[in-house]
């Protein structure tokens, strides 16, 4: 092969240094997602850190949605979205927890706190690289993951997490409701 056919050959397969409009888009989520993330661990009104966990969820269903797996996408939005943080938000709110800024909500452990986050995202980029480090996944051709697929997928091998999950959120629920109750007059503890 000459050299002109290379360069041919290279100009129309695109590079790294040329990304697609899907891979622009897809590190500006994840930018705004990363961003509400840690604001959402570092505000110390706590309603105002359940709204903005709402914020990276729903970013991470946007990146699903970038990815082609519309299925997961929607479980995102209809579990975490949708139920977790409306359970969270309940909770809040049963427990008269305080709207405002909280003092409690800070810690002088912050120092170490951001020494063990460090720590585990630098371990998690290190596995997850050295483990995917060849595998590129292909976004213009078709989705390799059906609906159907996908489902099997997960309620045959993931069916115990799930259900252990429903149960605790329900557990969760359920002492946020007793916690609320406020005991009549004269009663003792």
């Amino acid at each position: 092969m000459n050299l002109a056919a290379q360069a041919a050959q290279t100009a129309q397969s695109p590079g790294f240094l040329s990304p697609s409009g899907v891979e622009v888009a897809f590190l500006l989520v994840g930018l705004v997602t990363l961003g509400a993330a840690v604001v959402s661990v570092t505000t110390k009104q706590l309603v105002h850190a359940a709204l903005w966990l709402v914020v990276a969820l729903g970013g991470l269903a946007v990146e699903y949605l970038l990815l082609t797996a519309e299925f997961i996408a929607w479980v995102q939005v209809l579990i975490y979205v949708g139920s977790v943080v409306v359970l969270l938000l309940f909770g809040l709110m049963l427990t008269k927890a305080p709207i405002g800024r909280s003092p409690d909500a800070d810690s002088a452990n912050r120092p170490v706190a951001l020494a063990v986050a460090t720590a585990a995202a630098a371990a998690l980029v290190w596995v997850v690289a050295d483990a995917f480090r060849t595998t590129w996944i292909e976004l213009d051709g078709p989705a390799r993951g059906t609906t159907g697929v996908t489902g099997e997928i997960l309620f045959r091998h993931w069916v115990l997490p799930f259900e252990a999950l429903s149960v605790l959120l329900l557990a969760a629920l359920v002492g946020a409701i007793v916690l609320s109750r406020k005991k009549p007059e004269g009663e003792r503890d």
